[in-house]
């Protein structure tokens, strides 16, 4: 059987102020909203990929999240980098060095990563090899 994934979830503490972040970023809006008593359940996608991110708000939590030591990133893949980086830069998102990985000499990545207002990380790569 082959699987299909189909979204990535993170928990975050401040609804407008996450999807304010992830609309200036990566363009992602609200594609579904499902609001329970204890918790709504934002699905942000664009037009780019039918991948989702499921955004989840606990009510009545004011305390940050621990992120602990186990959580990775999530990426996206861009067409232009170094446009995406001065974009970011531009718009007050603070993202990190450009990284250009190159092991033995060859690059394998360009990539950068910005933490969103909860403290997630998030890898933007360069569109080439492997990463489409």
């Amino acid at each position: 059987m082959a699987a299909k994934a189909i979204h990535s979830m993170v928990r975050v503490l401040d609804e407008a102020r996450s999807l304010a972040f992830y609309e200036k970023a990566f363009a992602l809006s609200v594609a579904d909203r499902l609001d329970f008593p204890d918790f709504t359940l934002l699905y942000l996608s664009n037009p780019a990929a039918p991948f989702e991110l499921e955004l989840t708000v606990n009510k009545g939590r004011s305390e940050p999240y621990a992120l602990g030591d186990g959580y990775g990133h999530i990426a996206f893949v861009v067409d232009d980098l170094d446009a995406e980086h001065a974009r970011f830069e531009s718009a007050g998102l603070n993202p990190g060095k450009l990284v250009d990985f190159r092991p033995g000499g060859e690059t394998i990545a360009r990539f950068f990563f910005v933490t969103d207002p909860d403290g997630y990380k998030i890898e933007v790569l360069q569109k080439n090899g492997r990463y489409r």
